[in-house]
């Protein structure tokens, strides 16, 4: 979807249409969720800190997200790829892989079939929907941000290997900052860089890592759309209106976020064994710390009392902190959880 959050609020309140949005944040606190493409041409994106988005769109509109209404209608774009095909792998409220090598309607053009589920969006959601094609997971991926907004692009086999060369390693989809930076110091600078390294050289530097640089330099993806993905964490994270610099404040800061973390958890009927904390300070430099249990977690009081504990770890600290974050991993079924005391491992 073209700026999801950002499109659903200009469609259901007129007066944002052509204006630059924010969702997420405020004005003095927080950071940016979604970006209207108004607000992407003054350099506004997900991720920016509200004040810096601020300072460079001093018109920029916040509006508070709600993530009923995305949920609904993310529900409705998923019915519509279901038309298609049951091969849908979500990747977020707003991105699915969908593999149509065999498909409901029996279309035999991939092309036809993105412009079908594009034109259904509109008509059903009022919304525009970029669509990227190609043989394997990783090019369909590239392709979807060649013509955004409202467009799709094609990445065939022939032209597949030849595509990922001329590309900045940067662009690549998996590979962020830390990683292109590093590249950058070992002289791998685009697609044709990185192929020009053996899959010895990738791994030394870059671990397991190494063989999917390797395969995918070369237009090679095989792994396969899954319907039925298995989620990898919940998490919670909370921007505080006032910077905490004590212990105690920043503890009871931490009740909220463990019991919407839990919540999710019991609606799933799932826990986790590896709980992260995450502190981000004032001047926006963050840490993590983690801590993995025998065990799955078995108690929202669990979760709070393990996260309380990482952050009491942290403590002093020189700095205020201006964000909190919990988040649940290594997650298990609901059958294999355990009570009683957790033991680390």
């Amino acid at each position: 979807m073209d700026a999801f959050y950002a499109s659903v609020e200009q469609r259901d309140n007129p007066d944002l249409r052509g204006k630059p949005v924010a969702v997420g944040g405020s004005a003095a606190r927080g950071v940016v969720a979604a970006a209207s493409y108004e607000a992407r041409a003054f350099g506004v994106r997900s991720a920016l800190p509200s004040v810096t988005a601020k300072r460079r769109c001093p018109d920029l509109i916040f509006v508070k997200p709600r993530f009923e209404v995305y949920r609904a209608v993310s529900a409705q774009i998923r019915a519509i790829f279901a038309e298609h095909t049951d091969l849908i792998e979500p990747l977020s409220l707003d991105e699915a892989y969908l593999d149509v090598t065999q498909n409901k309607l029996n279309i035999a053009i991939a092309t036809e079939i993105a412009r079908m589920i594009r034109a259904r969006i509109l008509e059903v959601t009022g919304l525009n929907a970029s669509a990227g094609i190609s043989y394997c997971k990783f090019l369909a991926k590239m392709a979807s941000d060649i013509n955004k907004p409202n467009g799709q692009a094609v990445i065939t086999p022939k032209i597949g290997p030849e595509f990922v060369a001329q590309l900045p390693v940067k662009t690549f989809h998996g590979v962020g900052p830390a990683t292109a930076a590093k590249m950058e110091q070992l002289g791998i600078l685009t697609g044709a860089d990185l192929r020009a390294k053996s899959l010895e050289f990738l791994q030394a530097h870059f671990g397991k890592s190494g063989g999917w640089y390797y395969r995918i330099s070369r237009g090679i993806d095989e792994r396969p759309v899954q319907p039925n993905r298995p989620r990898k964490s919940v998490g919670a994270e909370d921007t505080f209106m006032t910077d905490i610099l004590a212990l105690i404040p920043a503890q009871a800061e931490l009740s909220p976020l463990s019991e919407k973390v839990w919540s999710h958890c019991a609606a799933k009927a799932i826990s986790g064994r590896t709980v992260t904390l995450k502190v981000k300070f004032s001047d926006f430099q963050q840490l993590t710390r983690s801590r993995t249990f025998a065990r799955p977690i078995a108690s929202q009081s669990a979760l709070l009392e393990a996260a309380s504990g990482l952050l009491a770890d942290v403590f002093p600290v020189e700095k205020p902190i201006r964000l909190l974050g919990i988040t649940l991993s290594s997650l298990d079924q609901g059958e294999d959880r355990a009570e009683g005391q957790l033991a680390l491992f």
